[in-house]
């Protein structure tokens, strides 16, 4: 994995990926939970509040948004989250 100096030139999806193989690989649970708690929020962000709706009323849409929170504009608005999670445990 990147060095912290090197964190913010990876891309959103980069950083997704990475995050959450360390997640996986520690078994952090915490985390992983948050980032899905977080994708609604980030949805609204990206202007697609009818699935932000959607998800927080359904638990099935969370986990495919869970799946693809490293692409496109949702990656973009939880860039923050990935920097700072790898940040701290890396």
């Amino acid at each position: 994995m990147a060095g912290n100096e090197d964190l913010e030139n990876l891309s959103s999806k980069e950083l997704h990926d990475e995050a959450v193989k360390l997640a996986v690989r520690h078994g952090d649970v915490k985390f992983l939970w948050q980032l899905v708690k977080r994708i609604p929020a980030a949805e609204a962000e990206t202007g697609d509040q009818g699935e932000a709706e959607v998800d927080v009323n359904n638990t099935a849409a969370l986990l495919h948004d869970y799946v693809h929170a490293g692409e496109g504009e949702l990656a973009e608005q939880l860039r923050p989250f990935y920097l700072e999670y790898l940040r701290t445990h890396s």
